[in-house]
């Protein structure tokens, strides 16, 4: 897993060789990342799963009580699968424009 921290966000980045090993290392990270947002780029590579994906629900849904945002990179997956409040891109451009829509959304107050 690489780890980019930049002015906005976290980039988290797979380069394991399955989910599940993705997975376990992300979530001792993500423990140190509470305050954080983070954006999480999924390799194409993995073989992943919607079940895999919807994983990362909670944390998600965690991530906006604590007034911070959760996006997942992958260009593969069909985001009609999942919930429209669960943010799943297909570019890390996309994923930078949703943090800032969000951080405009607190503001404002929604």
């Amino acid at each position: 897993m690489q780890i980019d921290k930049k002015d906005t966000y976290t980039g988290i980045i797979s380069d394991e060789n399955s989910f599940s090993e993705f997975y376990n290392s992300f979530l001792i990270e993500e423990k140190k990342l509470q305050k954080e947002n983070i954006i999480v780029q999924i390799s194409n590579k993995i073989n992943t799963t919607n079940e895999d994906f919807l994983l990362f629900l909670d944390i998600a849904d965690q991530k906006k009580e604590n007034g911070t945002s959760f996006v997942v990179v992958n260009s593969e997956i069909d985001v009609d699968d999942f919930p429209e409040h669960f943010n799943i891109v297909p570019t890390l451009q996309e994923a930078e424009d949703v943090l800032e829509m969000e951080a405009i959304e607190r503001e404002l107050g929604f």
